[in-house]
């Protein structure tokens, strides 16, 4: 699906979906090679359903996602700010180790609670 030298199409780099109250944002594999010029785009992706939300609920679901960089660390901020702003909580599952290393060397582990899968974030969000 990704080769590095192909443009990464935001609208092909995230699935959005509900589970419950809950906005699941999953990233594909090929975010860890994003560009700068395409948070713009991919931001609009995910605000869209999160401004709809009273107190948005979010959950990124990182379990295709081996790594990443500055780039989608920003978008994951900017969605924080946003969440935050409206009442709401964010949270991350299912890091690789090497993801895991990053937020944790970054203490963005200290920001953002971080679950082994979706399931345990779901049930976390829902009490």
């Amino acid at each position: 699906m990704f080769d590095l030298k192909d443009d990464i199409d935001p609208a092909e780099s995230f699935q959005i979906k509900w589970q419950d109250s809950c906005v699941v944002v999953i990233p594909a594999a090929n975010v860890e090679g994003m560009r700068w010029d395409l948070i713009e785009p991919a931001a609009a992706i995910i605000f869209g359903p999160l401004k709809s939300q009273n107190v948005p609920m979010v959950i990124f679901d990182l379990s295709h996602v081996n790594y990443f960089g500055s780039v989608f660390l920003a978008l994951l901020l900017r969605c924080h700010k946003l969440v935050k702003s409206r009442g709401g909580e964010l949270v991350l599952c299912g890091p690789s180790d090497m993801a895991r290393e990053l937020l944790r060397v970054t203490s963005l582990d200290t920001l953002w609670a971080i679950y082994d899968s979706r399931e345990e974030a779901l049930s976390a969000l829902a009490t």
